[in-house]
């Protein structure tokens, strides 16, 4: 337990230092994440993602789209529904938080060699009950 919670803070703490520095939180660093991997994500399928209520997704998305990170659009079948899309703006900073991860997440997977990574992954997968794997890898894909 040591190793996830000291592992996730310390790759996580330059996400929040970026974020801070822009007044925004973690919430909004997920929001712009799940937008960025599936580009016209409606509003009820980030709500399912992110595991929040409508009344904090609804302030997490006004924020990011008054700060001009976000557009909204309605669906092309359902106009009631709200599709989701980064602004370049919203996807340069989205790109920026990621690479800190992602170079984070590199020097770790290099100092502990394939087979740990793969194992690494079998945990992680693991950890997600069946019903969810269907949305892990709707997000892959």
């Amino acid at each position: 337990m040591e190793l996830l919670y000291f592992g996730h803070s310390h790759l996580t703490r330059s996400v929040d230092e970026g974020l801070a520095a822009q007044g925004l939180g973690r919430a909004h660093h997920r929001a712009l994440y799940f937008i960025a991997r599936k580009p016209d994500l409606t509003v009820s399928e980030l709500l399912g993602l992110l595991a929040i209520t409508k009344q904090s997704l609804g302030r997490v998305l006004n924020e990011l789209t008054d700060r001009k990170l976000v557009t909204t659009r309605p669906g092309e079948r359902d106009r009631r529904q709200r599709l989701l899309r980064l602004t370049e703006e919203g996807a340069r900073m989205e790109s920026d938080l990621f690479e800190s991860v992602r170079i984070k997440m590199s020097h770790a997977y290099q100092a502990a060699g394939q087979d740990a990574v793969s194992g690494y992954w079998a945990v992680l997968e693991g950890m997600i009950p069946d019903p969810d794997r269907a949305q892990v890898e709707g997000l892959r894909s």
